[in-house]
């Protein structure tokens, strides 16, 4: 049984769907939470979900914003006193032909999926205690060419190798891993599985989208000490598609 007792997660993109997850399962295995996300009402609505608000605390953040990350960390260390766990889940996905695709629609989108990414690890880091581990979110996306999504993509593979770096720059203190998600049942791909889903499906060997638990799952395990030795690695968490689109 994995336990975070007394442990910190810092979490970024707290709100959506993956990062609900993420919540709701590390504070189910005892960790204290400081949520962040840039939707404040939908945070309000988590928090009484999660437990009382002695270990679980929620902060407006617009990841984009390197001074309001560092606020937030900040924020996080006078409440909890350091941090364990740091997942910086906050993204964005946007569907754009490159032909079609305006300079604002590219920087939205690494600005948020990478530049967001650099600036909580950057400002988080220097306050994780030993032993930590930062876990990053990826997609199968950042692995291989996706339709209409070359600035999905980028972001997400310039992710992945940021991650490794970080694993080789951090190491032996704390550790860094990415999990890569492929399909998984969120708000997010609405518009991808009206567009592709049974096509998308039928290349899945699982035959079917995961569920952000799932996702939750893999994050949980590599922060664990389950997974000491394990650090510069990419956990897909997609039902084959990867291996089989």
């Amino acid at each position: 049984m994995i336990r975070f007792d007394g442990r910190v997660l810092f979490l970024t993109g707290a709100s959506g769907g993956i990062g609900s997850a993420i919540a709701a399962l590390f504070h189910q295995y005892g960790a204290h939470l400081f949520l962040a996300d840039c939707d404040e009402a939908a945070l309000a609505a988590l928090q009484p979900r999660l437990g009382s608000a002695d270990d679980v605390a929620t902060h407006r953040l617009d990841v984009t914003d390197p001074r309001a990350v560092a606020g937030a960390v900040d924020a996080c260390t006078r409440r909890f006193g350091g941090i364990d766990y740091l997942v910086p889940a906050a993204g964005i996905y946007d569907i754009k032909p490159i032909g079609e695709m305006t300079d604002d629609a590219w920087r939205r989108v690494l600005d948020v999926n990478l530049d967001g990414v650099f600036f909580t690890c950057r400002a988080a880091i220097p306050k994780m205690r030993d032993g930590g581990a930062i876990v990053t979110i990826a997609s199968i996306a950042g692995h291989r060419a996706g339709v209409d999504i070359p600035h999905y993509g980028a972001s997400k593979g310039a992710v992945l190798t940021f991650t490794r770096s970080l694993a080789v720059d951090l190491a032996p203190r704390l550790r860094a891993n990415a999990v890569s998600p492929g399909l998984i049942e969120t708000t997010m791909i609405t518009g991808l599985m009206q567009a592709r889903g049974p096509a998308l499906l039928a290349s899945t060997p699982m035959q079917r989208l995961g569920r952000p638990e799932e996702v939750a799952d893999a994050i949980a395990f590599l922060c664990s000490d389950r997974a000491s030795f394990i650090t510069g690695e990419t956990l897909h968490v997609n039902g084959g598609l990867y291996i089989a689109g």
